[in-house]
């Protein structure tokens, strides 16, 4: 960490604001640098240009943090279901702890690495095993000196504990945010259990990421706090959802939806969505505010401009934007600049210009998950053999 930057855990401790960056894979798939599916970071080892600057768009738009481009970085992952890439995890890592340093230091910024669930606790291997996992990816980190840890995106507490409890050997602060909604883990564990269970396993930070749109994931924090402080306990939470409407999902969120990954954009949020977010995340006492899948700078921006006053500044990317739509007082059409008003902007209601779709999906939820046939992961590429059933199944949900 940059000489007079201020921790994460001094920053919260204070009361500031700390606003995270937004989703990498979903932002890089669609710039056509990840590939959906295994959605493995490597692009900040083959295509580090295009790493570097979507961290830079996400600084620029009022993100405090430069989370390492590290999702799903751990060479388990990596060689998962014929994923061949042709060098390690380690350099993987390695090199988006760079990219996230270089432009953290351009600003206010503080570099969180990284780890998430792992295929292998999806294939019931031991606690043993999945941990080390997890240290191999926290050498480089530990290398690297970020300035905080996130375990991130855990379906389930128990791996999310393991994964806790590994970082906190480091002795840097440790954030962990699972992906799961109201009705708990994928076992069933409520978001309040899970969250005491995080901080008594050393999380100082806790909360929830993905799977879910913004309110939702804001309620589900709600819950956490509300069962980590009837137990006693101190922590800070942490909130960085999705950025799609999801009010049809099921426990398990988007994966289900029959959308997901390629047809989401009719669900997406808006900067004004955004703001409604960023303001109902701060009420109930939220302070670390980001985002995850389809989160892009924009909607950063609009966090950040939510949230002005409470930070004290405003982001360098709001020189081209006018609160409230007020650079549409410059539009050449009349009934454009009439729009230039913040009562227009939170009352209307978006139309998505596709008359045949309905507003709600069925998602599939096929109720599987840790310890069942169709989720024990290989190395090998799925066969036709494989896929048969799988299509079969489909058509009966």
């Amino acid at each position: 960490m940059a000489p007079g930057k201020k921790g994460i855990l001094e920053r919260l401790n204070a009361g500031e604001v700390v606003i995270g960056d937004g989703g990498f894979v979903f932002a890089l798939e669609k710039r056509g640098y990840v590939k959906a599916g295994p959605w493995t970071p490597e692009a900040a080892h083959t295509h580090p240009e295009s790493v570097r600057q979507l961290h830079r768009e996400f600084l620029r738009a009022g993100a405090n943090v430069m989370q390492t481009f590290t999702f799903y970085a751990s060479d388990d992952k990596l060689e998962n279901r014929g994923n061949q890439l042709g060098f390690t995890g380690a350099q993987i890592n390695e090199a988006a702890c760079d990219l996230a340093r270089e432009v953290a230091n351009e600003g206010d910024g503080l570099v969180a690495g990284g780890v998430c669930q792992t295929p292998s606790y999806l294939s019931c291997k031991s606690e043993t095993e999945v941990k080390a996992i997890f240290k191999k990816q926290l050498d480089v980190f530990v290398k690297k000196d970020v300035d905080f840890l996130i375990a991130e995106y855990f379906e389930h507490v128990e791996e999310a504990e393991w994964a806790v409890q590994t970082l906190k050997e480091t002795g840097k602060p440790v954030a962990a945010s699972m992906c799961i909604g109201p009705d708990g883990d994928m076992h069933g564990v409520t978001p309040g259990d899970c969250a005491v269970r995080l901080v008594k396993a050393g999380a100082e930070i806790v909360g929830i990421n993905c799977h879910f749109d913004p309110m939702t994931c804001v309620k589900t924090v709600k819950m956490m706090k509300d069962a980590v402080e009837k137990a006693g306990l101190k922590a800070h939470y942490m909130v960085q959802p999705l950025a799609f409407h999801t009010p049809d999902c099921s426990c398990q969120g988007f994966i289900d939806l029959p959308e997901f990954p390629f047809g989401l954009e009719p669900r997406i949020l808006t900067r004004w969505d955004m703001h409604q977010y960023a303001r109902e995340a701060y009420n109930v006492g939220i302070r670390f505010i980001g985002g995850c899948c389809g989160f892009e700078p924009y909607h950063i921006r609009a966090v950040a401009e939510e949230l002005a006053t409470e930070r004290g500044c405003l982001p360098a990317a709001s020189e081209k934007h006018g609160l409230w739509g007020a650079g549409l007082e410059m539009h050449t059409k009349p009934w454009v600049r009439a729009r230039a008003r913040r009562d227009y902007w939170e009352g209307l209601k978006p139309a998505s210009g596709r008359p045949l779709c309905p507003s709600m999906a069925s998602p599939d939820g096929w109720g599987v998950t840790k310890g069942h046939a169709d989720l024990m992961q290989q190395k090998e590429a799925t066969t036709q053999e494989q896929l048969k059933p799988l299509f079969e199944k489909a058509k009966t949900h």
